[in-house]
């Protein structure tokens, strides 16, 4: 009985993923402000949106890499694309990030918030001093950057798309500050639909839940702690833009995410033997 019901959710996704009307025309010479774009998904999303005709700004910590985004973008036919380096950890550059978008793109059709502050998994990452500079990079800068976009958004009817994680919906062990803050997400852009929808504005917000992200800092942040594996960027990307461009309320990759979202409902207390299986508690007391 419980195959038959898996089996049956399963298709149930399947056919709810591909009948989604994607249309890829409809990217071209869309306006694309693009956080965490030097590496990792948010590379693969850049590369993506530029194949499809879109005009972009990125911007990332690191300059130098995206320089080598920009320049490969361009390879790749982007009409348009520009690149702001930017530390999301300081609360001044998120108004900073959204007036240069405006000054090189005129406007905005889809802000792609997906930049990650990431820490080591372990023990010591509940420090104070740890939790607060994950929820200015991973939340509060998400808030101000929407906040910032939403007027311009609003009046050219755009999409909101929020990269988050399955750690925002299932919390595991050793992840309290990076989990905390991926929740806050879940929570407040839940709300602003609901306020958005209420007001008759028509901005679509889309909430992408991806795995473990495919990416240098992540990878090694959870090194011998998780023995997840990370999901693959360019597949990922893909989910993402389908997901966005057709105005979907969630994106889940892999697919299974949303029947662990589920499951979570169900068993709310997973024992602890389960979680272990996902887990090396010794490297992560360690850390």
């Amino acid at each position: 009985m419980k195959v038959l019901l898996l089996t049956g959710l399963g298709a149930l996704f399947f056919s709810y993923y591909w009948d989604d009307n994607f249309d890829p025309a409809g990217l071209q010479g869309a306006r694309v402000l693009l956080t965490g774009a030097s590496t990792g998904i948010g590379e693969e999303l850049a590369y993506l949106y530029a194949r499809l005709g879109a005009h972009l700004v990125l911007t990332a910590h690191t300059e130098a890499l995206l320089q080598k985004v920009v320049g490969n973008c361009r390879k790749l036919g982007a009409p348009k694309v520009f690149f702001i380096a930017a530390d999301m950890a300081s609360p001044e550059v998120p108004e900073r990030v959204v007036r240069f978008a405006l000054d090189k793109l005129g406007g905005l059709d889809y802000l792609v918030l997906n930049h990650l502050g990431a820490t080591p998994a372990g023990t010591r990452s509940r420090s104070v001093q740890a939790t607060r500079w994950l929820l200015q990079v991973n939340f509060l800068s998400y808030v101000q950057l929407t906040s910032l976009a939403l007027p311009i958004l609003t009046d050219s009817k755009g999409s909101l798309v929020v990269v988050s994680s399955l750690l925002g919906h299932v919390p595991t062990s050793f992840s309290s500050p990076y989990s905390a803050a991926k929740f806050a997400l879940d929570g407040f852009f839940g709300s602003l639909r609901r306020e958005l929808d209420v007001q008759d504005v028509n901005v679509a917000i889309t909430m992408c839940v991806l795995g473990l992200r495919d990416r240098a800092s992540t990878a090694e942040g959870v090194r011998g702690v998780t023995r997840a594996k990370a999901a693959p960027g360019p597949k990922a990307a893909l989910a993402v833009i389908r997901g966005s461009a057709t105005r979907a309320p969630g994106v889940f990759y892999p697919w299974r995410f949303h029947l662990l979202c589920l499951l979570r409902g169900w068993l709310p207390h997973p024992r602890a033997w389960f979680i272990r299986q996902e887990l090396n508690v010794t490297a992560a007391e360690a850390a």
